[in-house]
Formats: structure tokens, sequence, C-alpha cells
């Protein structure tokens, strides 16, 4: 029994959730998102509740249900919250800018890095060593910051590259004579 599946997502106001099928979507005051559920779930709209079932009692179906009520609850709080990693960069000269609809790293390399970002996504460095990429889409968001994170991951000797706001480095102690 999935405890997470059993609860209903609830629909705020000003949120329009639309079910065709298997095609769920969701529009809200920050975009529009949507998720093809599985064959193994079925959602039903029951006022401003969402309830996501199992089609039948098998483990796959089960598993599956949780999981596609958490992914309908993320479309819901994506369009009327919206999602936000923070990166933080650390290292003399590291630094990062927005120019236009591009991110500017300087990270070390002979080159600057150029990063253009999607709509429906938005990047902001309030700082020259902070990055914050906010979207509607969770998956997108994670995926942006992974992928802007790959480009210098933080090194375990020094600590420089860059990090989530809030993750900690596991640190070496470096060579000894």
């Amino acid at each position: 029994m999935s405890r997470v599946g059993q609860n209903p997502v609830e629909v705020p106001d000003g949120v329009k959730v639309e079910l065709a099928g298997r095609q769920l979507s969701v529009k809200g005051k920050l975009g529009e998102l949507s998720l093809t559920l599985a064959d193994l779930v079925e959602a039903k709209l029951d006022g401003d509740k969402l309830w996501v079932n199992p089609v039948d009692e098998s483990v796959a179906a089960r598993k599956m249900w949780g999981t596609y009520r958490s992914l309908a609850n993320n479309l819901v709080l994506g369009v009327t919250k919206g999602f936000k990693r923070e990166l933080t960069i650390t290292g003399v000269g590291y630094r990062a800018n927005v120019e236009g609809k591009k991110l500017v790293l300087q990270l070390g390399f002979s080159h600057d890095i150029q990063y253009p970002f999607p709509p429906g996504i938005t990047i902001e460095c309030p700082s020259q060593t902070e990055i914050t990429i906010s979207g509607a889409d969770n998956q997108q968001v994670g995926a942006i910051a992974a992928e802007i994170r790959s480009f210098r991951p933080p090194e375990p000797y020094k600590g420089k590259g860059i990090k989530y706001k809030g993750e900690s480095i596991l640190r070496k102690e470096g060579k000894k004579k």
C-alpha cells in the first residue's frame, strides 16, 4: 500500500487541471505543464482534488501509484510556486554572470563557458559566486543545475568548483612528504 498515493493532490485556486485520457495537463500562473500517465495508474478529478489510483493490485501498479501521484503533485507545485536550485562557486578567479539569455562562466579554463538557457527557465546571478536557477518544471531545473555543476565539479583537496548550496564536500588530506 502506497502511503504517498493514498493522499490526493490538492489543486489550489487559479490552477486549471485537465484530464484527457492518459494526458494530464495543469495550467497556472507560472505556465503550463503536462504528464502522460502510465497504463498501470488512473487519475480522476474530484472537485479541487486529484486522485491517482492503481488499475489493479499488482506490485508494478502499486509502485507506479506513488510515483505518479508525486509527479502530478510536482506539476501543481510547479505552476503555482515554481522550483529553485542554488549553486555556489568556490575558487580564485571563478565567477559567473548573465548576459542576455546566456550564462557566462569563468572557471579557470582558457575560454569562458557560454551556456544558453532554454525558455521557461530563469537563471540569475545575485553575486559573482552564486547562481540561482528557477522554473516551473522540477526535472528541467534539476537537470540544468546538474549540467552547470558538471562544468567544474567540486574537487576534494581544495574544495574549488561549483556545488549546490548547502552541499558538503568531503575534504581529503594532501600528499605527505
